[in-house]
Protein backbone atom coordinates (compact mmCIF):
# COMPACT_ATOMS: atom_id res chain seq x y z
CA UNK A 1 0.00 0.00 0.00
CA UNK A 2 1.50 3.10 -1.15
CA UNK A 3 0.61 5.62 1.90
CA UNK A 4 1.30 6.88 5.32
CA UNK A 5 -0.23 5.04 7.71
CA UNK A 6 2.91 3.57 9.43
CA UNK A 7 2.92 0.19 10.78
CA UNK A 8 3.10 0.94 14.95
CA UNK A 9 6.62 -1.20 15.67
CA UNK A 10 5.47 -4.44 17.40
CA UNK A 11 8.61 -4.72 19.04
CA UNK A 12 7.11 -2.36 21.80
CA UNK A 13 5.61 -5.25 23.03
CA UNK A 14 8.18 -8.04 22.31
CA UNK A 15 10.61 -7.37 25.09
CA UNK A 16 10.08 -10.65 26.97
CA UNK A 17 7.70 -11.20 29.82
CA UNK A 18 9.25 -11.01 32.64
CA UNK A 19 6.78 -10.65 34.84
CA UNK A 20 4.65 -7.19 35.96
CA UNK A 21 7.66 -5.82 33.49
CA UNK A 22 7.09 -2.19 32.90
CA UNK A 23 8.57 0.49 30.43
CA UNK A 24 9.95 3.78 30.36
CA UNK A 25 9.83 5.22 26.85
CA UNK A 26 12.69 7.85 25.81
CA UNK A 27 12.55 10.53 23.37
CA UNK A 28 14.54 13.06 21.60
CA UNK A 29 12.59 16.53 21.18
CA UNK A 30 12.73 16.65 17.96
CA UNK A 31 10.52 12.81 18.16
CA UNK A 32 7.47 14.10 19.95
CA UNK A 33 5.85 15.14 16.85
CA UNK A 34 6.74 11.65 14.90
CA UNK A 35 5.21 9.93 18.07
CA UNK A 36 2.30 11.70 19.11
CA UNK A 37 0.47 11.71 15.90
CA UNK A 38 0.91 7.92 15.17
CA UNK A 39 0.69 6.73 19.08
CA UNK A 40 -1.90 8.36 21.50
CA UNK A 41 -0.95 8.54 25.20
CA UNK A 42 -3.59 5.91 26.01
CA UNK A 43 -2.53 3.60 22.93
CA UNK A 44 1.11 4.01 24.73
CA UNK A 45 -0.53 3.23 28.12
CA UNK A 46 -1.80 -0.29 26.41
CA UNK A 47 1.08 -1.32 25.38
CA UNK A 48 3.12 -0.65 29.41
CA UNK A 49 4.24 1.93 28.73
CA UNK A 50 4.20 3.93 31.84
CA UNK A 51 5.94 6.84 31.99
CA UNK A 52 7.55 9.03 28.74
CA UNK A 53 10.98 10.94 29.60
CA UNK A 54 12.88 13.62 27.07
CA UNK A 55 16.57 11.96 26.06
CA UNK A 56 17.78 15.47 26.83
CA UNK A 57 16.05 16.53 30.24
CA UNK A 58 16.20 13.28 31.99
CA UNK A 59 15.95 12.42 35.68
CA UNK A 60 19.67 10.92 37.38
CA UNK A 61 17.14 8.81 39.73
CA UNK A 62 18.00 4.57 39.37
CA UNK A 63 15.03 2.56 37.88
CA UNK A 64 16.80 -0.80 37.55
CA UNK A 65 13.77 -2.35 37.46
CA UNK A 66 12.32 -0.46 34.28
CA UNK A 67 12.51 -1.65 30.69
CA UNK A 68 13.82 1.86 28.68
CA UNK A 69 12.86 2.07 25.11
CA UNK A 70 14.77 5.21 23.33
CA UNK A 71 13.43 6.49 20.13
CA UNK A 72 16.01 8.70 18.82
CA UNK A 73 16.88 10.87 15.43
CA UNK A 74 20.39 9.44 14.61
CA UNK A 75 22.50 12.83 15.11
CA UNK A 76 25.90 13.29 17.02
CA UNK A 77 24.16 14.93 20.16
CA UNK A 78 21.32 12.17 20.64
CA UNK A 79 24.64 9.02 20.42
CA UNK A 80 26.70 11.54 22.49
CA UNK A 81 23.60 11.78 25.28
CA UNK A 82 23.10 7.93 24.90
CA UNK A 83 27.33 7.23 25.32
CA UNK A 84 26.90 8.86 28.85
CA UNK A 85 23.89 7.35 29.74
CA UNK A 86 24.94 3.52 28.82
CA UNK A 87 28.23 4.45 30.47
CA UNK A 88 26.41 4.34 33.70
CA UNK A 89 22.68 3.13 33.16
CA UNK A 90 19.75 4.17 35.11
CA UNK A 91 17.47 1.10 33.96
CA UNK A 92 17.84 -2.58 33.98
CA UNK A 93 17.78 -2.53 29.92
CA UNK A 94 17.44 -0.28 27.07
CA UNK A 95 16.04 -0.68 23.83
CA UNK A 96 17.56 1.47 21.09
CA UNK A 97 15.65 2.35 18.29
CA UNK A 98 16.51 4.97 15.76
CA UNK A 99 14.41 6.67 13.21
CA UNK A 100 16.72 6.95 10.32
CA UNK A 101 20.00 5.42 8.92
CA UNK A 102 22.55 4.87 11.57
CA UNK A 103 26.68 4.80 10.53
CA UNK A 104 28.52 2.39 11.37
CA UNK A 105 30.92 4.72 13.39
CA UNK A 106 27.64 5.64 15.55
CA UNK A 107 27.04 2.05 16.32
CA UNK A 108 30.77 1.25 17.32
CA UNK A 109 30.39 3.42 20.02
CA UNK A 110 27.59 2.39 21.42
CA UNK A 111 28.73 -0.97 21.41
CA UNK A 112 32.18 0.24 22.97
CA UNK A 113 29.94 2.74 25.62
CA UNK A 114 27.96 -0.58 26.81
CA UNK A 115 30.20 -1.88 29.30
CA UNK A 116 27.44 -3.22 31.53
CA UNK A 117 25.90 -5.13 28.58
CA UNK A 118 22.51 -3.40 29.26
CA UNK A 119 21.58 -2.61 25.97
CA UNK A 120 19.22 -5.77 24.24
CA UNK A 121 18.95 -4.86 20.56
CA UNK A 122 19.75 -1.75 18.60
CA UNK A 123 16.70 -0.78 15.11
CA UNK A 124 16.28 1.46 12.78
CA UNK A 125 12.53 2.22 12.40
CA UNK A 126 12.38 4.74 9.50
CA UNK A 127 10.34 6.93 10.61
CA UNK A 128 11.99 10.15 10.54
CA UNK A 129 8.64 12.37 9.08
CA UNK A 130 5.51 13.36 10.77
CA UNK A 131 2.94 11.82 9.12
CA UNK A 132 0.25 14.12 9.93
CA UNK A 133 -2.77 12.18 7.38
CA UNK A 134 -1.71 8.77 5.31
CA UNK A 135 -1.01 10.97 1.80
CA UNK A 136 1.01 14.17 3.76
CA UNK A 137 4.21 14.34 6.06
CA UNK A 138 6.05 16.92 7.13
CA UNK A 139 9.13 17.69 8.82
CA UNK A 140 8.70 20.36 11.17
CA UNK A 141 11.75 21.95 9.63
CA UNK A 142 13.14 25.07 12.17
CA UNK A 143 14.71 28.17 9.91
CA UNK A 144 12.41 27.43 7.23
CA UNK A 145 13.10 30.92 5.69
CA UNK A 146 16.25 29.24 4.66
CA UNK A 147 14.92 28.01 1.51
CA UNK A 148 14.73 31.53 0.25
CA UNK A 149 18.33 32.64 0.80
CA UNK A 150 21.39 31.87 -1.42
CA UNK A 151 23.62 29.06 -0.14
CA UNK A 152 25.99 31.78 0.11
CA UNK A 153 23.97 34.02 2.80
CA UNK A 154 24.36 31.16 5.10
CA UNK A 155 26.54 27.95 3.89
CA UNK A 156 26.33 25.82 7.50
CA UNK A 157 22.46 26.91 8.05
CA UNK A 158 21.52 26.27 4.32
CA UNK A 159 23.66 22.21 4.54
CA UNK A 160 21.84 21.65 7.55
CA UNK A 161 18.41 22.38 5.82
CA UNK A 162 19.43 20.67 2.87
CA UNK A 163 20.36 17.63 5.28
CA UNK A 164 17.49 17.36 7.12
CA UNK A 165 15.39 17.67 3.82
CA UNK A 166 17.36 14.50 2.44
CA UNK A 167 16.98 12.81 5.70
CA UNK A 168 13.01 12.76 5.80
CA UNK A 169 12.70 12.03 2.17
CA UNK A 170 15.11 8.85 2.66
CA UNK A 171 13.21 7.55 5.50
CA UNK A 172 10.13 8.16 3.60
CA UNK A 173 11.23 5.79 0.98
CA UNK A 174 12.39 3.71 3.03
CA UNK A 175 9.46 2.69 5.17
CA UNK A 176 7.69 2.65 1.48
CA UNK A 177 10.00 0.09 0.43
CA UNK A 178 10.81 2.14 -2.53
CA UNK A 179 13.65 3.80 -4.46
CA UNK A 180 12.46 6.73 -6.98
CA UNK A 181 13.98 8.19 -9.84
CA UNK A 182 14.10 11.60 -9.08
CA UNK A 183 13.23 14.72 -10.75
CA UNK A 184 13.47 18.76 -9.47
CA UNK A 185 12.11 21.59 -10.66
CA UNK A 186 15.51 23.53 -12.80
CA UNK A 187 14.61 27.61 -11.91
CA UNK A 188 15.41 26.03 -8.04
CA UNK A 189 18.55 25.84 -6.77
CA UNK A 190 17.95 24.29 -3.51
CA UNK A 191 15.21 21.72 -5.05
CA UNK A 192 18.27 20.71 -7.47
CA UNK A 193 20.98 20.50 -4.12
CA UNK A 194 17.89 18.49 -2.40
CA UNK A 195 17.60 16.21 -5.23
CA UNK A 196 21.07 15.29 -6.21
CA UNK A 197 21.98 14.69 -2.50
CA UNK A 198 19.19 12.22 -2.20
CA UNK A 199 20.06 10.41 -5.23
CA UNK A 200 23.86 10.02 -4.13
CA UNK A 201 22.10 8.52 -0.62
CA UNK A 202 20.12 6.47 -2.62
CA UNK A 203 22.38 4.67 -5.53
CA UNK A 204 26.12 5.50 -3.89
CA UNK A 205 26.28 5.77 -0.01
CA UNK A 206 23.17 3.47 1.14
CA UNK A 207 22.74 1.86 -2.42
CA UNK A 208 22.57 -1.58 -0.64
CA UNK A 209 19.39 -0.11 1.72
CA UNK A 210 17.47 0.77 -1.03
CA UNK A 211 17.69 -2.44 -3.19
CA UNK A 212 14.35 -3.20 -3.16
CA UNK A 213 12.31 -5.35 -5.55
CA UNK A 214 11.92 -3.64 -8.68
CA UNK A 215 8.40 -2.59 -10.28
CA UNK A 216 8.25 -2.33 -13.77
CA UNK A 217 7.74 1.26 -13.53
CA UNK A 218 9.77 3.55 -10.61
CA UNK A 219 8.11 5.24 -8.28
CA UNK A 220 9.22 9.23 -8.56
CA UNK A 221 10.53 11.51 -6.40
CA UNK A 222 9.29 14.86 -7.48
CA UNK A 223 11.06 17.98 -5.51
CA UNK A 224 9.41 21.65 -6.49
CA UNK A 225 9.64 25.11 -4.44
CA UNK A 226 7.29 26.46 -2.54
CA UNK A 227 7.82 30.10 -4.46
CA UNK A 228 6.51 28.32 -7.59
CA UNK A 229 3.13 28.53 -6.02
CA UNK A 230 3.06 31.63 -3.33
CA UNK A 231 -0.66 32.31 -4.37
CA UNK A 232 -2.31 29.29 -2.15
CA UNK A 233 -0.18 29.97 1.27
CA UNK A 234 -1.38 33.74 0.87
CA UNK A 235 -5.30 32.76 0.59
CA UNK A 236 -8.04 32.33 3.19
CA UNK A 237 -9.26 28.87 3.24
CA UNK A 238 -12.64 27.67 3.38
CA UNK A 239 -13.04 23.52 3.85
CA UNK A 240 -12.50 22.68 7.29
CA UNK A 241 -9.00 21.41 8.10
CA UNK A 242 -7.88 24.21 5.87
CA UNK A 243 -9.15 26.48 7.44
CA UNK A 244 -8.82 25.57 11.44
CA UNK A 245 -5.03 25.97 10.33
CA UNK A 246 -5.48 29.29 8.59
CA UNK A 247 -7.78 30.72 11.20
CA UNK A 248 -6.70 29.22 14.50
CA UNK A 249 -3.68 26.96 13.61
CA UNK A 250 -2.74 23.31 13.69
CA UNK A 251 0.77 21.63 15.11
CA UNK A 252 1.08 18.04 14.54
CA UNK A 253 -2.68 17.26 14.61
CA UNK A 254 -3.04 19.27 17.77
CA UNK A 255 -5.35 22.57 17.87
CA UNK A 256 -4.55 25.45 20.75
CA UNK A 257 -7.84 26.70 22.50
CA UNK A 258 -6.51 28.52 25.15
CA UNK A 259 -6.99 31.68 23.76
CA UNK A 260 -10.57 30.88 22.76
CA UNK A 261 -12.84 31.79 25.60
CA UNK A 262 -13.45 30.06 28.81
CA UNK A 263 -13.29 26.17 28.22
CA UNK A 264 -12.48 23.29 30.56
CA UNK A 265 -9.01 21.94 30.69
CA UNK A 266 -9.60 18.93 28.69
CA UNK A 267 -10.50 21.12 25.78
CA UNK A 268 -8.17 23.86 25.51
CA UNK A 269 -6.00 21.80 23.52
CA UNK A 270 -7.89 18.96 20.89
CA UNK A 271 -6.67 16.35 18.83
CA UNK A 272 -7.57 16.58 15.13
CA UNK A 273 -6.71 13.48 13.57
CA UNK A 274 -8.57 11.54 10.88
CA UNK A 275 -7.14 8.30 12.13
CA UNK A 276 -8.58 8.92 15.45
CA UNK A 277 -12.04 11.19 15.51
CA UNK A 278 -14.79 9.84 12.45
CA UNK A 279 -16.07 12.86 12.22
CA UNK A 280 -13.18 14.85 11.27
CA UNK A 281 -12.47 12.28 8.66
CA UNK A 282 -15.72 12.34 6.79
CA UNK A 283 -15.32 16.44 6.88
CA UNK A 284 -11.91 17.76 6.98
CA UNK A 285 -11.82 17.95 3.18
CA UNK A 286 -15.68 19.75 3.48
CA UNK A 287 -17.03 23.39 2.65
CA UNK A 288 -17.66 25.77 5.63
CA UNK A 289 -21.09 25.58 4.95
CA UNK A 290 -21.60 22.00 4.35
CA UNK A 291 -19.25 21.57 7.33
CA UNK A 292 -22.02 23.74 9.42
CA UNK A 293 -25.13 21.83 8.85
CA UNK A 294 -22.84 18.61 9.24
CA UNK A 295 -22.19 19.76 12.89
CA UNK A 296 -25.91 20.24 13.86
CA UNK A 297 -26.71 16.91 12.55
CA UNK A 298 -24.22 15.64 14.71
CA UNK A 299 -25.75 17.65 17.48
CA UNK A 300 -28.95 16.49 17.55
CA UNK A 301 -27.88 12.80 17.43
CA UNK A 302 -26.04 13.43 20.22
CA UNK A 303 -28.78 15.32 22.04
CA UNK A 304 -31.25 12.27 21.41
CA UNK A 305 -28.46 10.00 22.61
CA UNK A 306 -28.60 12.42 26.09
CA UNK A 307 -32.28 12.60 26.00
CA UNK A 308 -32.08 8.53 26.21
CA UNK A 309 -29.80 7.95 28.84
CA UNK A 310 -31.73 10.91 31.38
CA UNK A 311 -34.59 7.94 30.70
CA UNK A 312 -33.52 6.10 33.68
CA UNK A 313 -36.19 3.90 34.95
CA UNK A 314 -34.64 0.28 35.90
CA UNK A 315 -31.32 -1.14 37.16
CA UNK A 316 -30.99 -2.98 33.66
CA UNK A 317 -31.19 1.24 32.42
CA UNK A 318 -28.67 1.80 34.60
CA UNK A 319 -26.39 -1.21 33.94
CA UNK A 320 -26.62 -0.52 30.07
CA UNK A 321 -25.83 4.08 30.92
CA UNK A 322 -22.59 2.55 32.61
CA UNK A 323 -21.81 0.65 29.88
CA UNK A 324 -22.11 2.80 27.30
CA UNK A 325 -20.73 5.87 29.16
CA UNK A 326 -17.31 5.80 28.18
CA UNK A 327 -18.22 6.06 24.57
CA UNK A 328 -20.82 8.67 25.61
CA UNK A 329 -18.52 10.80 27.15
CA UNK A 330 -16.21 10.25 24.25
CA UNK A 331 -18.56 11.43 22.19
CA UNK A 332 -19.59 14.60 24.03
CA UNK A 333 -16.17 15.80 23.75
CA UNK A 334 -16.43 14.97 20.35
CA UNK A 335 -18.81 17.45 19.98
CA UNK A 336 -18.17 19.96 22.15
CA UNK A 337 -14.55 20.04 19.99
CA UNK A 338 -16.33 20.29 16.73
CA UNK A 339 -18.85 23.00 17.60
CA UNK A 340 -16.19 24.87 19.76
CA UNK A 341 -14.09 25.06 16.54
CA UNK A 342 -16.84 26.25 14.20
CA UNK A 343 -18.23 28.52 16.66
CA UNK A 344 -14.32 30.43 16.62
CA UNK A 345 -13.69 30.14 13.17
CA UNK A 346 -17.38 31.88 12.69
CA UNK A 347 -16.28 34.67 14.87
CA UNK A 348 -13.19 35.32 13.42
CA UNK A 349 -14.69 35.48 10.15
CA UNK A 350 -17.04 38.52 10.97
CA UNK A 351 -14.64 40.16 12.71
CA UNK A 352 -12.44 40.28 9.86
CA UNK A 353 -15.10 40.56 7.23
CA UNK A 354 -13.36 37.47 5.66
CA UNK A 355 -16.22 36.46 3.02
CA UNK A 356 -15.82 40.13 1.70
CA UNK A 357 -11.77 39.65 1.55
CA UNK A 358 -11.60 36.47 0.31
CA UNK A 359 -13.92 36.52 -2.53
CA UNK A 360 -11.79 39.30 -4.10
CA UNK A 361 -8.84 37.03 -3.31
CA UNK A 362 -10.56 34.23 -5.71
CA UNK A 363 -11.04 36.45 -8.07
CA UNK A 364 -7.65 37.59 -8.23
CA UNK A 365 -6.29 33.79 -8.09
CA UNK A 366 -8.87 32.44 -10.54
CA UNK A 367 -10.32 35.32 -12.62
CA UNK A 368 -8.23 37.77 -14.49
CA UNK A 369 -9.78 41.33 -15.34
CA UNK A 370 -6.86 43.89 -13.91
CA UNK A 371 -9.07 46.89 -13.86
CA UNK A 372 -11.90 45.67 -11.76
CA UNK A 373 -9.33 43.85 -9.62
CA UNK A 374 -7.35 47.24 -8.81
CA UNK A 375 -10.79 48.98 -7.80
CA UNK A 376 -11.89 46.37 -5.46
CA UNK A 377 -8.11 45.71 -3.58
CA UNK A 378 -8.61 49.72 -3.22
CA UNK A 379 -11.85 49.90 -1.80
CA UNK A 380 -10.86 46.90 0.54
CA UNK A 381 -7.58 49.37 1.45
CA UNK A 382 -9.96 51.82 2.38
CA UNK A 383 -12.23 49.50 4.46
CA UNK A 384 -11.68 50.13 7.94
CA UNK A 385 -12.99 46.71 8.87
CA UNK A 386 -10.10 45.26 6.82
CA UNK A 387 -7.41 43.80 9.18
CA UNK A 388 -3.76 44.97 8.38
CA UNK A 389 -2.85 41.00 6.99
CA UNK A 390 -5.25 41.26 4.86
CA UNK A 391 -4.95 44.23 3.25
CA UNK A 392 -1.15 43.00 2.68
CA UNK A 393 -2.55 39.58 1.55
CA UNK A 394 -4.32 41.20 -1.15
CA UNK A 395 -1.79 43.58 -2.16
CA UNK A 396 0.74 40.39 -2.69
CA UNK A 397 -2.08 38.71 -4.79
CA UNK A 398 -2.56 41.63 -6.90
CA UNK A 399 1.44 41.84 -6.95
CA UNK A 400 2.01 38.42 -8.52
CA UNK A 401 -0.99 38.50 -10.76
CA UNK A 402 -0.35 41.78 -12.23
CA UNK A 403 3.26 42.53 -11.63
CA UNK A 404 4.42 43.55 -15.74
CA UNK A 405 0.35 44.50 -16.68
CA UNK A 406 0.21 47.00 -14.40
CA UNK A 407 3.13 48.57 -11.82
CA UNK A 408 2.04 52.24 -11.75
CA UNK A 409 -0.94 51.01 -10.20
CA UNK A 410 1.06 48.16 -7.90
CA UNK A 411 2.97 51.09 -6.63
CA UNK A 412 -0.50 52.85 -6.06
CA UNK A 413 -1.83 50.22 -4.11
CA UNK A 414 1.69 49.40 -1.99
CA UNK A 415 1.89 53.50 -0.87
CA UNK A 416 -1.71 53.04 -0.22
CA UNK A 417 -0.83 50.17 1.87
CA UNK A 418 1.79 51.82 3.62
CA UNK A 419 0.06 54.82 4.90
CA UNK A 420 -3.23 52.43 6.12
CA UNK A 421 -1.01 50.02 7.77
CA UNK A 422 1.52 51.05 10.24
CA UNK A 423 3.01 47.44 10.63
CA UNK A 424 3.51 47.11 7.08
CA UNK A 425 7.58 46.39 6.45
CA UNK A 426 8.79 48.59 3.86
CA UNK A 427 9.78 46.40 0.59
CA UNK A 428 8.03 43.45 1.34
CA UNK A 429 5.38 43.20 -1.89
CA UNK A 430 8.55 43.75 -3.77
CA UNK A 431 10.80 41.32 -1.90
CA UNK A 432 8.22 38.48 -2.65
CA UNK A 433 8.40 39.09 -6.50
CA UNK A 434 12.28 39.16 -6.61
CA UNK A 435 11.47 35.50 -4.76
CA UNK A 436 8.62 34.52 -6.58
CA UNK A 437 7.76 37.27 -8.95
CA UNK A 438 6.94 35.79 -12.85
CA UNK A 439 10.53 35.43 -13.66
CA UNK A 440 11.53 33.23 -10.90
CA UNK A 441 8.57 30.72 -11.28
CA UNK A 442 8.13 27.59 -14.26
CA UNK A 443 4.47 26.47 -14.09
CA UNK A 444 1.33 28.20 -15.30
CA UNK A 445 0.29 29.48 -11.95
CA UNK A 446 -2.66 31.73 -13.20
CA UNK A 447 -3.47 29.40 -16.29
CA UNK A 448 -2.35 32.35 -18.90
CA UNK A 449 0.59 31.50 -20.23
CA UNK A 450 -0.09 27.35 -21.80
CA UNK A 451 -2.58 27.47 -24.31
CA UNK A 452 -4.08 24.23 -22.94
CA UNK A 453 -4.73 26.26 -19.27
CA UNK A 454 -6.04 29.06 -20.91
CA UNK A 455 -9.11 27.27 -22.98
CA UNK A 456 -9.36 25.48 -19.39
CA UNK A 457 -10.09 28.43 -17.49
CA UNK A 458 -12.27 29.68 -20.36
CA UNK A 459 -14.59 26.62 -19.87
CA UNK A 460 -14.53 27.06 -16.25
CA UNK A 461 -16.05 30.22 -16.59
CA UNK A 462 -18.77 29.07 -18.94
CA UNK A 463 -19.81 27.14 -17.11
CA UNK A 464 -19.49 28.92 -13.70
CA UNK A 465 -18.34 27.50 -10.07
CA UNK A 466 -19.87 26.13 -7.71
CA UNK A 467 -19.04 27.81 -4.73
CA UNK A 468 -16.81 31.29 -5.22
CA UNK A 469 -14.54 30.79 -2.07
CA UNK A 470 -13.15 27.44 -3.06
CA UNK A 471 -12.72 27.47 -6.69
CA UNK A 472 -8.82 28.13 -6.62
CA UNK A 473 -6.97 24.99 -7.31
CA UNK A 474 -3.23 25.17 -6.36
CA UNK A 475 -0.81 24.72 -9.00
CA UNK A 476 0.19 21.39 -7.18
CA UNK A 477 -3.26 20.10 -8.96
CA UNK A 478 -1.77 20.78 -12.97
CA UNK A 479 1.14 19.22 -11.65
CA UNK A 480 -0.34 16.18 -10.73
CA UNK A 481 -2.60 16.31 -13.76
CA UNK A 482 0.80 16.62 -16.38
CA UNK A 483 2.15 13.96 -14.12
CA UNK A 484 -0.31 11.18 -14.77
CA UNK A 485 -0.92 12.34 -18.28
CA UNK A 486 3.00 11.83 -18.94
CA UNK A 487 3.24 15.60 -19.97
CA UNK A 488 5.69 17.01 -17.31
CA UNK A 489 8.38 18.49 -19.52
CA UNK A 490 11.79 17.43 -18.89
CA UNK A 491 13.54 20.81 -19.73
CA UNK A 492 11.71 22.43 -16.71
CA UNK A 493 11.71 19.01 -14.53
CA UNK A 494 14.72 17.46 -15.34
CA UNK A 495 15.77 13.97 -13.88
CA UNK A 496 18.96 13.73 -11.95
CA UNK A 497 21.50 11.12 -12.98
CA UNK A 498 21.43 9.25 -15.64
CA UNK A 499 17.53 8.09 -15.08
CA UNK A 500 14.67 8.53 -17.10
CA UNK A 501 10.96 7.45 -17.01
CA UNK A 502 9.09 5.41 -19.58
CA UNK A 503 5.68 5.35 -19.18
CA UNK A 504 3.17 6.61 -16.68
CA UNK A 505 4.83 6.66 -12.80
CA UNK A 506 2.25 4.56 -10.49
CA UNK A 507 3.41 5.74 -7.31
CA UNK A 508 4.23 9.86 -6.76
CA UNK A 509 6.09 11.90 -3.85
CA UNK A 510 5.96 15.21 -4.15
CA UNK A 511 8.80 16.89 -2.07
CA UNK A 512 7.97 20.53 -1.35
CA UNK A 513 10.90 22.63 -0.45
CA UNK A 514 9.54 25.22 1.94
CA UNK A 515 6.18 23.84 2.43
CA UNK A 516 2.83 22.64 1.69
CA UNK A 517 -0.50 23.54 2.75
CA UNK A 518 -3.63 22.10 3.64
CA UNK A 519 -5.65 23.09 0.46
CA UNK A 520 -2.67 21.29 -1.15
CA UNK A 521 -3.22 17.86 0.67
CA UNK A 522 -6.90 18.01 -0.10
CA UNK A 523 -5.83 18.26 -3.37
CA UNK A 524 -4.02 14.84 -3.23
CA UNK A 525 -6.46 13.35 -1.46
CA UNK A 526 -8.94 13.98 -3.94
CA UNK A 527 -6.95 12.85 -6.89
CA UNK A 528 -5.79 9.52 -5.44
CA UNK A 529 -9.74 9.22 -4.46
CA UNK A 530 -10.50 9.71 -8.16
CA UNK A 531 -8.59 6.53 -9.05
CA UNK A 532 -6.48 7.91 -11.84
CA UNK A 533 -4.08 4.95 -11.84
CA UNK A 534 -1.22 7.15 -9.75
CA UNK A 535 -1.19 7.31 -6.31
CA UNK A 536 0.96 10.54 -4.67
CA UNK A 537 2.42 11.63 -1.28
CA UNK A 538 2.84 14.92 -0.63
CA UNK A 539 5.81 16.24 1.82
CA UNK A 540 7.55 19.27 2.66
CA UNK A 541 9.69 21.23 5.36
CA UNK A 542 6.59 22.36 7.35
CA UNK A 543 2.50 23.02 7.01
CA UNK A 544 2.27 26.70 6.35
CA UNK A 545 -0.43 28.58 6.54
CA UNK A 546 -0.27 32.49 5.50
CA UNK A 547 0.90 34.50 9.14
CA UNK A 548 3.80 31.61 8.94
CA UNK A 549 4.34 32.42 4.64
CA UNK A 550 4.60 36.04 5.64
CA UNK A 551 6.32 35.53 8.71
CA UNK A 552 9.13 33.38 7.08
CA UNK A 553 9.18 36.11 4.07
CA UNK A 554 10.10 39.02 6.77
CA UNK A 555 12.99 36.55 7.96
CA UNK A 556 14.22 36.36 4.56
CA UNK A 557 13.97 39.89 4.08
CA UNK A 558 15.04 40.92 6.94
CA UNK A 559 18.68 38.57 6.71
CA UNK A 560 19.27 40.01 2.71
CA UNK A 561 19.07 43.25 3.97
CA UNK A 562 21.61 43.05 6.82
CA UNK A 563 23.78 40.55 4.61
CA UNK A 564 23.69 43.79 2.15
CA UNK A 565 24.64 46.29 4.39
Amino acid sequence: MFDLNLEKPSQINDYGEAENAQRISLKSSQLVSIVSVVYSQSELLQKEVFLVEMVDSISKEAMAHLKAVYFLRPITENIDRLKRQIGSPRFGEYHLFFSNILKLDQIQVLADSDEHEVVQQVQEFYADFVAIDPYHFTLNLPSNHIYMLPAVADPPSSQRFCDRAVDGIAAVFLALKRRPVIRYQRSSEIARRIAQEALKLMYEVETGLFDFRRTEISPLLLVIDRRDDPVTPLLNQWTYQAMVHELIGIQDNKVDLRNVGKLPKDQQEVVLSSEQDAFFKANMYENFGDLGMNIKRMVDEFQQIAKSNQNIQTIEDMAKFVDNYPEYRKMHGNVSKHVTMVTEMSKIVEERRLMLVSQTEQDLACNSGQVAAFEAVMNLLNNDSVSDVDRLRLVMLYALRYEKESPVQLMQLVNKLASRSAKYKSGLVQFLLKQAGVDKRTGDLFGNRDLLNIARNMARGLKGVENVYTQHQPLLFQTMENITKGRLRDVDYPFVGNHFQQGRPQEVVIFVVGGTTYEEARTVALQNASNSGTRFILGGSVVLNSARFLRELEEAQRITRSSVV
